[in-house]
């Protein structure tokens, strides 16, 4: 009987399939199967940032950090700092006013969005649809869209521009948004459950029932194959399964809390989704942790809010909506405001960046080391509403193949589109293009 246990591998038991991480004891159908696969993320803030707290002092080698990247000094070798990108295609261009919009729809477009807020919606495929058409077959999941705020894609949201604009990052097509799915229990369903719909349902039920995990009903295929593994992995496969574990519990415990008895509530609380905003970007960052440490997909999208997002941020003293603040007039106290909601945003980050870089993969690389994370907004300052010096970040060595550490800043007279790191970016997925977008060439990193 043959013994290999394929890449492929995955834990089976009552409408329930749960993919497995790189572990060094299992052997691959093929030698290059033992180097982890890339992967690309995409993150998005909306109403621009405090560009003065933001961008680092000179170019090179990144030295201090300013206040809202300071969350971030712990991996300041992983990542790069790109200042004087620009993003035209948001820019009115003859439309008039509608720059939140613009900024979102362009992000990841690089096209100029018709301005409608009817049905004839057209923006184009965005990058990480780009990256999904041609490596996507390889995973489950060709991509995932996840977010924390919900929002229609119909009706006016911003001075004539349809909300499709405001509400979606990716763009599987000109006129057809990708949905982000906000709920991290339906997350959490999605890449684990197993494919035959009727069996999900039972299995999901007889969960429920008996308030049981959905690793109890792998338990028994777990211990098989733990008995194949070497002791390295057999932490690993313990640490990951605990990682499962607890990211269920905390849906679990999310559920419990939306679903308690609220005086004279406005409106049913949604299921599963945790009640504080930090705990909600953590859980969801986790899903996509732990879909990429599984190679259920190697592409994800991740707005921490919609554009022209009002959300207050009591918890953090800043009881102003986020939009209001972001037309600030130079106001220094405004300012201050900005910059700790910019502030919380990178802390937030710097969580899903940490669990990340401690995940190791079977090369001795970790799963940042083999991944491409790009953060930032569509809008550099949120009172000007200029897309050109865009925060940007670019996070991870893609696999070893870029030099981080840096802080990369362009002429503003070059007018340098983001799409060219894009198309960076694409050579590094597998995924090469000769233009996306406004591009103009093929950036350096």
């Amino acid at each position: 009987m043959n013994s290999r246990i394929t890449r492929r591998t995955m834990l089976k038991g009552l409408g329930t399939a749960v993919a497995l991480p790189m572990l060094e004891s299992l052997s691959f159908a093929a030698p290059a199967a033992s180097t982890p696969p890339r992967r690309a993320a995409f993150f998005y803030v909306p109403n621009g940032v405090n560009m003065e707290a933001w961008t680092p002092k000179g170019e090179g080698k990144l030295g201090d950090l300013p206040d809202i990247l300071k969350p971030l000094e712990a991996f300041k070798d992983s990542f790069n700092v790109y200042s004087g990108l620009a993003l035209d295609k948001a820019r009115a261009n003859g439309d008039g006013p509608g720059d939140h919009a613009r900024a979102m729809a362009a992000f990841l477009t690089g096209r100029q969005a018709r301005k409608t807020h009817g049905a004839d919606i057209r923006a184009g495929m965005s990058a990480d649809q780009h990256i999904a058409s041609v490596v996507g077959e390889a995973t489950r999941f060709p991509s995932i869209e996840l977010g924390i705020e919900r929002g229609g894609s119909t009706g006016n949201c911003d001075s004539g521009y349809s909300c499709a604009y405001s509400h979606n990052l990716s763009w599987r097509g000109e006129s057809t948004p990708n949905s982000k799915e906000t709920d991290p229990k339906a997350v959490f369903d999605r890449l684990f459950g197993g494919n035959d719909p009727k069996e999900l349902a039972e299995a999901r039920a007889k969960r429920d029932l008996y308030n049981k995990s959905i690793l109890d009903f792998v338990n028994e295929d777990a211990k098989g194959l733990n008995k194949t593994l070497g002791t390295a992995d057999q932490k690993k496969l313990d640490e990951y399964l605990s990682s499962i574990r607890e990211v269920e519990t905390r849906i679990q415990k999310a559920k419990q809390t939306a679903s308690a008895p609220v005086a004279k509530p406005k409106m049913p609380a949604p299921t599963g989704v945790p009640k504080e905003y930090a705990d909600h970007i953590r859980l969801m960052g986790d899903l996509m942790i732990l879909a990429f440490q599984t190679d259920l997909t190697r592409v994800a999208t991740f707005p921490f809010a919609n554009e022209g997002s009002n959300r207050p941020y009591k918890f953090i003293d800043v009881p102003e909506g986020h939009h209001d603040l972001s037309h600030h007039g130079s106001d220094a106290k405004k300012l201050e405001k900005i910059k700790k909601i910019n502030t919380f945003h990178t802390e937030q980050l710097a969580y899903i960046v940490g669990k990340m870089k401690g995940i190791k993969e079977s090369n001795g690389t970790t799963l940042l080391d083999n991944s491409m994370l790009i953060y930032g907004s569509g809008n550099g300052d949120g009172n000007r509403h200029n897309h050109d010096e865009l925060p940007l970040l670019l996070i991870g060595k893609g696999g070893n193949s870029i030099e981080t550490g840096k802080h990369v800043v362009f002429p503003k007279k070059s007018d340098t589109p983001l799409m060219n790191l894009f198309l960076a970016i694409f050579e590094r997925m597998g995924a090469p293009t000769k233009s996306f977008g406004d591009s103009t060439g093929v950036m350096k990193i």
